[in-house]
């Protein structure tokens, strides 16, 4: 059996929970108890504080952890980076209060600055020759220059909106963050086989992300001007129509090239042009 700490609210877990489904494990969504066990796999899941699950992973509470790398990289605990996730995306940044003039990062010399990450950026001012006064709180870093407390912030910025609504602008971007999968460095070999399997089946969710199987009816004497307009097509299937002079031809490509091509295929005679979603892709 495989723990995984996973945050227990948020839209972190949220990202989390779809994942699982996704790859076919599945775990009640009922929070009232700490640790859910799912009913078709091998795995349980724990549910904690974001905060919590580097230093839960580290010392073997969990064995698996799905967290964000700024919680990662601000406790600083001996756990492995499995495989980066690709959701949940932010950034830490400086920001500071609007109309303030920001000469460059030489303004926070002796500024204090409030934030939840001290130990990020700590190190980072270190490295820039910076002097600050940094100034520890939880939640609610952003009211922190409005009300006196201090100059400037250093916090997750997603959109901005709430910068923006708390009269601060984003002048430095210290690190970008993404969910990560972590896990303890002494796994037996089974729960790594079991990590194997879980791994295969989030490569198939992932790998699926943002592709589209798409189907054209093409003339057959265009077939090779119209594959070699697909990108990263390299062998799609080309298959005989019943009306003769026409073939069919199946492909997987990125959904965003779809509409950069959708021209060129039209001009070289495709028809009947057929975009389906993919939930998973076996590579």
């Amino acid at each position: 059996m495989l723990r995984i700490a996973v945050q227990s609210k948020g839209r972190l877990y949220e990202d989390t929970m779809s994942l699982l489904n996704e790859a076919g494990i599945k775990v009640s969504s009922s929070k009232r108890t700490l640790l859910v066990q799912s009913t078709n796999f091998p795995v349980e899941i724990l549910y904690l504080r974001d905060d919590d699950i580097p230093q839960s992973v580290a010392n073997g509470v969990a064995d698996l952890g799905i967290v964000g790398e700024n919680e990662f990289v601000e406790r600083d605990e001996d756990a492995q980076i499995i495989r980066r996730l690709g959701f949940s995306k932010c950034r830490l940044s400086l920001a500071i209060p609007k109309g303030i003039d920001y000469p460059g990062l030489s303004w926070f010399n002796d500024k204090k600055i409030a934030t939840s990450y001290p130990n990020i950026l700590r190190r980072y001012m270190s490295e820039n020759g910076v002097q600050t006064d940094i100034h520890v709180i939880t939640g609610s870093v952003e009211i922190a220059p409005g009300i006196g407390l201090a100059d400037a912030i250093f916090d997750i910025v997603s959109s901005g909106s709430t910068l923006v609504s708390n009269n601060l602008r984003e002048v430095e971007v210290v690190m970008k963050s993404e969910a990560l999968l972590i896990g303890n460095k002494e796994l037996s070999a089974e729960k790594k086989a079991i990590l194997d399997e879980l791994l295969f089946r989030i490569e198939a969710v992932k790998s699926a992300e943002d592709k589209k199987y798409v189907l054209m009816n093409v003339p057959t004497d265009k077939v090779n001007d119209i594959v070699a307009v697909l990108p990263g097509a390299k062998s799609p299937t080309v298959m005989p129509l019943a009306q003769e002079g026409w073939s069919s031809v199946h492909t997987v490509i990125d959904e965003k090239s779809f509409w950069e091509i959708i021209s060129k295929l039209k001009e070289l005679g495709a028809q009947g042009i057929l975009v389906l979603p993919i939930e998973k892709m076996i590579l």
